[in-house]
């Protein structure tokens, strides 16, 4: 605080006419003198010598004195002022709204403290860190993802409620992503990134745990001691019960509907997320979807207005599963479903026939009985892979399902042979 001299000469030099004026009266009997005052001291205000002149005289050198103090207790502040207006001088703090930068004056350069990033960063779990990179669409379906940041450039591929997504880029306006063979850019008004995307991960998608050994041991109450519900292999997976209420060590999952428990040493607990797809795989998807969904409808009825019944199944490996629904492909991959499940039927009757070899690699290269078997298109249909249609169809004709009433060979319909016609073909 400063101070104004001229006010504080001016209160001390009235302070001390006060003084002195009451002392006077009282030395000179004008206010009675009180019982205790040493009569044998005496002030010289100088009144009863010089009068006035002498009051005004000793008045000068109360001010002087007055004034020299003044000017000690300005020194003293004015001395703390100028340490304080140092120290500030040495070191400029500016506040920002994320940092606090400060200017060292000895050298010209700024540090920059992140208090604000690091209090935030400091109340963040390890998960809700290690999802600051990822994104998700928040959208009822699914969301596209373009080859440009405009909403002309051509679709790539899509994510779908329930995709994770790494920003690659993030501007206001749109973000570059990368999720499973998908990169592009994504409309930002439709994603949650950061802690948002990880809350909506935990409301939407399913939690998991992991079995990381072998024979872990599902228990029904949080005791070592308590009853096994069942044993689960490592890599195995358990849908965990988020509302549950768990002790330390423990991880409560799901069996049946009902509540258990697993020890926490022993699981790998995360979210459950998918990754975008590109076209060609949403393509794929959606043909192996209604293939299962027609092999499901199939196994469902033993026997369908073509005259589908439903015998024995026989015993495949991958391998040849592979290997029929390859030949399928070759020979019908054209023709509708029922005439695919046709075709594998044919070769399964084969193979339980004692009149025909009893395997499927045997029966498929037997001589002379399967043109694309002896001209090399089967093994380049194995090379390139094959399509989910005619995979369903080997694996519902392995099951047992045949629509050719028994017929174990087939030919272009148009030959006008008997059999049973489906499709371009007769089945005889």
């Amino acid at each position: 605080m400063k101070l104004n001299r001229k006010m504080v000469e001016g209160a001390i030099v009235v302070c001390l006419t006060g003084a002195l004026t009451i002392t006077s009266l009282t030395s000179n009997g004008n206010i009675p003198a009180a019982n205790t005052v040493d009569k044998s001291v005496s002030v010289n205000t100088g009144l009863e010598n010089d009068g006035i002149a002498g009051v005004a005289a000793i008045l000068n050198d109360y001010e002087l004195e007055a004034a020299e103090q003044l000017d000690n207790l300005v020194f003293v502040e004015k001395e703390e002022l100028d340490i304080v207006a140092a120290a500030m001088d040495e070191t400029e703090e500016v506040i920002t709204d994320d940092a606090v930068v400060s200017t060292d004056e000895t050298t010209g350069s700024e540090v920059v403290t992140e208090e604000s990033s690091a209090a935030e960063e400091a109340v963040l779990t390890a998960e809700e860190q290690e999802w600051q990179n990822y994104l998700m669409p928040n959208v009822k379906k699914s969301l596209n993802v373009r080859a440009e940041a405009s909403e002309e450039a051509a679709v790539v591929g899509k994510l779908y409620k329930g995709d994770k997504a790494v920003i690659v880029e993030k501007g206001s306006e749109w973000i570059k992503i990368t999720s499973g063979n998908v990169e592009g850019y994504v409309k930002s008004a439709y994603c949650l990134t950061g802690s948002e995307a990880y809350a909506y991960a935990q409301e939407n998608c399913e939690t998991v745990a992991k079995s990381t050994t072998n024979g872990l041991r599902v228990r029904k109450e949080q005791s070592t001691e308590a009853e096994i519900v069942k044993t689960i292999g490592k890599g195995d997976t358990l849908t965990v019960d988020t509302k549950a209420e768990v002790s330390e060590g423990w991880v409560a999952v799901t069996v049946k509907s009902a509540t258990c428990y697993v020890s926490d040493d022993y699981v790998e607990v995360s979210i459950k997320t998918g990754t975008g797809v590109t076209l060609q795989e949403e393509k794929e998807a959606e043909e192996k979807a209604a293939a299962e969904k027609k092999a499901a409808e199939a196994k469902k009825n033993q026997k369908s207005s073509s005259g589908k019944t439903q015998g024995s199944s026989l015993a495949a490996s991958v391998d040849e599963v592979t290997l029929l629904a390859a030949l399928i492909q070759c020979e019908v991959g054209g023709q509708p479903y029922d005439c695919q499940v046709a075709v594998g039927a044919v070769v399964v009757n084969r193979i339980k026939s004692s009149s025909h070899p009893n395997t499927m690699y045997k029966v498929i290269y037997q001589s002379g009985q399967f043109g694309p078997a002896s001209s090399g298109k089967l093994e380049n249909r194995l090379k390139k892979g094959v399509s989910p249609s005619c995979m369903a169809a080997a694996q519902e004709a392995l099951s047992g399902v045949d629509n050719t009433g028994g017929a174990k060979y087939f030919k272009l319909a148009s030959s006008g042979h008997a059999g049973v016609v489906i499709g371009a073909l007769v089945f005889y």
